[in-house]
This record gives structure tokens, sequence and C-alpha cells, in this order.
């Protein structure tokens, strides 16, 4: 930062990082600052240098000449401003540097760990000098005693840059079992960018930790564009606190701004503000979670239950000769989405929690259950539109093999007619997407209580005084009396039941094997949260260890059969399952633990 004071004359000042300040000073203790920087860079502090330089009356209307023409130059402006602001910042004077300590706030270490184990990789981009940076990225935690530590620093030429990077390359392949950190400058970044991009981002792929200092605000941004358009196409999220991190809060998919003593910038240009750096544990491990969860299964279910709408319309064309007569009535076309299925999913999109928070902090191995947009993914999708088909398939065949025939339903001998038909493919497909819905719920408060049977109770309802009643308002009422009437028949409530029942069992099957059989980190947690007390044994007798899929459903059997032995149960999982890589705590139970479990 540079800016000019008139003092009885004309003086600049400009402070800086020493790389970018000591080339282009001239006079002063320039070797006996260079070592105390050296000296306090390595103490942890961080350090910047202070020059200036004194103007003539003629040499500075000579720059401000020079700078109003390039700031008004209608071509190559930025080259000419950075042109005039070399000639500006030269023959400068030093005056001293400074060292000042930056404490680490609280749990920064813990939340940086808890990150890792998330499966989030974490890069710390910084201004501060090498030694400095390399200090607090040991006592943070970004770096470990036992890492190798890779550097990339005060490279010179394109040459020696990638020769560098192909060294850096072969040493992480040989040493592959111990895990690498890498350390790169501001200088030496710029050169791997400008021809070696791939290289250098094959090295950073390879490393557990990257540390890049000596950082202009605009290199940040660099570094965050460079991950966003890698083949890979990550998700990044950028958080900084003061002025220098905006560009890269900015260009970064997710920026988060913490509110300090460092000013209120990051905070206006982020998505999200913070007070402290600890609360990003909880930001991402749990409420990123929770709502990563919420809209994957918001955007699915909507896709799912207007296939499951939309599709039997489709298919009755083919019996009504394409006449264009529709399926539904008109007032339950309207309400189908505004009323009668909308209260169940906005309670759910607010609400669900498939483990309790406390759990997903403490168990940041969960978070990669829905790493990799798991739960939005192509297959995931496709399953949801396939399973609204077979529900449309079912709705309507269902219905049409009750009455396809005879629709001499009545005990009175009268006939169910279209308007008939067509309300209970309706009736049956409301009462199947919101049971489907409930299906997926795993928290359960009155709210979804209240919307989940009060919606399949409101249309009834409704239906029963639409269709009961002569409304003076309508031109035509061809609903009238057609809901009473079909209530009315016992084999219409038979066919109700059994397409239900038809439509949810597989799914309901699907979920019991796929818990039992192939179960997440998430379902594991849910178990244990479901079986707390004496329900543990039955987990530990359900997961055991080095047993297979068929051995877990027997131990299931044998639960539920009541023939469980706690003695079996020396442990819950294997060490090596990543979901209790941190908690050692519960995989050595002696049986006589077990049975007091």
């Amino acid at each position: 930062m540079t800016l000019c004071l008139s003092i009885g004359e004309k003086v600049l000042f400009t402070k800086g990082a020493e790389s970018a300040i000591l080339p282009y000073a001239t006079s002063g203790e320039i070797d006996k600052t260079r070592v105390h920087v050296d000296e306090f860079a390595l103490k942890g502090l961080r350090t910047l240098v202070v020059a200036c330089r004194h103007f003539s009356a003629d040499e500075y209307q000579e720059v401000d000449r020079r700078l109003h023409e390039a700031r008004t130059a209608l071509q190559q402006r930025e080259e000419r401003l950075v042109e005039v602001f070399n000639f500006i910042e030269k023959d400068l004077e030093l005056l001293g540097a400074t060292g000042v300590e930056d404490k680490l706030q609280d749990k920064v270490q813990e939340t940086i760990e808890a990150l890792r184990l998330a499966g989030i990789k974490v890069w710390v981009l910084t201004g501060d000098k090498h030694e400095t940076a390399v200090s607090v990225s040991l006592s943070c935690g970004h770096f470990h005693r036992t890492m190798n530590i890779l550097e990339l620093i005060q490279q010179k030429s394109d040459s020696e840059c990638a020769e560098q990077l192909r060294r850096l390359d072969r040493r992480i392949k040989e040493d592959h079992v111990i895990q690498h950190g890498l350390v790169v400058d501001g200088a030496s970044l710029s050169l791997a960018l400008r021809e070696h991009e791939k290289l250098f981002m094959e090295v950073c792929k390879n490393c557990s930790a990257v540390l890049c200092c000596r950082m202009a605000p605009l290199q940040k941004a660099k570094v965050v564009r460079l991950l966003k358009t890698s083949p890979e196409k990550p998700i990044t999220l950028a958080i900084g606190d003061g002025a220098n991190d905006v560009s890269m809060i900015q260009e970064a998919h997710v920026g988060i701004g913490i509110m300090g003593k460092e000013g209120r910038q990051a905070v206006r240009n982020s998505d999200y503000a913070i007070a402290r750096f600890k609360f990003l544990a909880k930001l991402l491990l749990v409420h990123g979670h929770f709502y990563y969860i919420r809209i994957a299964t918001l955007v699915q279910y909507f896709f799912y239950k207007n296939v499951c709408f939309i599709t039997p319309q489709f298919l009755y064309q083919f019996f009504c000769l394409f006449s264009q007569q529709t399926l539904y009535d008109s007032v339950y076309l309207t309400l189908y989405n505004i009323c009668f299925t909308s209260l169940p999913i906005l309670v759910y999109s607010l609400f669900e929690q498939l483990v309790h928070p406390h759990v997903l902090q403490s168990k940041p191995a969960l978070y990669r259950d829905i790493s990799k947009n798991s739960m939005l993914s192509f297959k995931t999708f496709l399953y949801w539109t396939f399973l609204g088909f077979c529900h449309a398939f079912a709705f309507f065949f269902g219905s049409y093999i009750l009455m396809g025939e005879d629709t001499t339903l009545m005990g009175n001998g009268q006939m169910f007619g279209n308007w008939t038909f067509g309300t209970l493919v309706f009736t049956v497909m409301v009462i199947t997407v919101t049971l489907k819905l409930a299906l997926e719920t795993h928290f359960w408060t009155w709210m979804n209580h209240f919307v989940t049977w009060g919606s399949i109770a409101f249309y009834f309802i409704f239906s029963l005084f639409y269709g009961g009643i002569i409304w003076p308002f309508l031109h035509t009422q061809d609903m009238y009396f057609v809901f009473v009437q079909l209530l009315s028949s016992g084999s219409a409530w038979f066919a109700i039941i059994i397409i239900v029942i038809t439509c949810l069992f597989p799914d309901v099957i699907k979920k019991v094997f796929y818990r039992h059989l192939q179960p997440t980190s998430t379902q594991k947690s849910q178990f244990i949260e479901a079986y707390q007390g004496i329900g543990c044994v039955d987990s530990m007798c359900c997961f055991s260890e080095g047993q297979n899929a068929c051995s877990r459903l027997g131990r299931l059997v044998e639960r539920m059969m009541g023939r469980c032995d706690p003695s079996r149960a020396t442990r819950s999982w294997s060490d090596t399952d990543t979901f209790f890589s941190n908690d050692r705590s519960i995989l050595t139970l002696s049986p006589m633990e077990v049975s007091h479990c």
C-alpha cells in the first residue's frame, strides 16, 4: 500500500512484504532489516517493511502528469498504470520493519482437523512471509509434525520451476505412503501457472495440505479459479476476514466472511458471515449436511410427484381415442400442487434431520456420505423418476383392472363413470405420494404429523364438500356426488388399500435391505441413536467386525428372535472404518461392559 503526504514537501510512504519493498530500496539499513525480518518470521510474527521517497516539486508534477495520462488512457490502461507505479515506487529509502503477533482464535486446530476428517481438503492462501506461514500452519494443525514438507519457492525462471515441479512429483510418487504438504510462494506460483498448470495441479492434488505464502489478493482469486476449473470440478469455499480476501471470497462457489478487527469488507462481500473461525465446522458439518439432504429430496420429490400426476393423464389418452378428455377434474388439476401435496414437502425441507446435530459435529466423517453430490447424482435422479413412472402405472392400471370389465361396483347396481375412475386414480395418487414422503422422513415433529395426515384428511374433506353440495357460482358440476359414490363402494376402498401397499411395499423392502446389508455411516449412526442403552448390544450384534452382509442379516434375524449373545460383541466396527477413525472409545468393550451397555 502506498500513499503520498504533503508535509512541507511531497513524501511517498509505502509498506508491504520485504520481497516487494527491499528490491526497490537504495538507502537505509537494508541488510540489517532483512536479518530482522527473518528473525521475526521464525518467531511466527507477521512482518511488513516500511519505506519512503521524497519528491521535489518538478518530480511531483512529472509523476502527477504521467499518472493522469495513464488513468485517462483509452487503450492498455492497466499496463500503463503498472508502468507508472513502477516509476513512482523506486529509489526508496528504507525506514524499518514491523513484526506483529497474530494470535490464533480458539479451536482453529480442532476445526481444521474436523474438516480434514470430513474429506475436505484445506488450502491456506496468505500474504505472510514463508517462515511465518509455515510456523502458523504447524501451530494451527494445517501441517503435522510428521508430514513431509515440500517447497516450491524462490523460482527464477520457467525452466527452473518446471524442473522443481517434476522433482516434487517424482518424490511424491516414490514416498506415497506418507503424507506430504506443499509450500508455494507468490512468485513461484506465477511461473507455475504460466505454462505448467497441469503439472502443478497434479502435485497439489497428491498433497494432503497446500500452503501458498506471499500471495497478492488477485493471486488468491486465481488459485480459487484454478481449482474451480479443474477436471474434477470441485465445490470451492473461501473464508477470510480482511479486504485482501474479498476477491478470493467472490471467486469461490461459497464465500464466508469472518467479522473481526479487520473490518467488514469480507463480510459485506460474502454469502455467509460468522463471528469465529470455529463456527465453520458447525456451518458445514451440521447445517450444510441438513440443507443438502433437504434440498436434494425436495428437488427429486417434486419431479417424482409430478411424474405420478401427469403419466396417468397421458395413459388415459390411449383409452379415450385422444379426444382430449381429461382424467381429473379441473379443480383437482389446480389444487394438486398447491394444497394437496405442497405442505408435507415444505415442512420436510425445513425441519428434516437424518442425525442429531451433536452426532454430526462429533463425527465429521459422516459428511463423506453426501460428498461428490451423491444424493443429487444422475443415478439417484433416474431412480426417483423411474419410481414415479412405476407408481403412475400402478395407479392407472390398478384402477383400470378394478373397473375395466364391470363398472357396477355399487350394491344397488349403479355404475361408475369416467369421473369416478379419474377420482379413484387421483385419490390413490394423493395418498401414495404423501406416504412416500413419510417413508423418507426421519425426524418427526408435531408439524410433520399435522401436515402429513392433515393433507390426506384435507383432500377427503374437500372432496366431500366439493362434490356433495351444488355450488351456485359453478356453471357445470361434473363432480356432484361422485366422491361420495366412490367411498360408498367397498371394492373402491379395497382397491385404494391394495394399490397403495403395492406401490410402497417394494420401496420399504429396498430400504430395509440396504440399511442392514450396505449401511452408510449415517445409517449406522442412526442405528446407534435409535438403540441407545440396551439396544446398543443389538447394534453390535448386527455390525460385528469382519462379517459380510449375509452374516449381518443372520445376526439381525437372531436379534429379532431374541438370540443375540452380547458376549460375541467385542467391537461394533473395524479399525479401518472411517466412521470411527477418530474415536477408539467403543472399540474394546469387554463382555462385562457390553452386558451393562
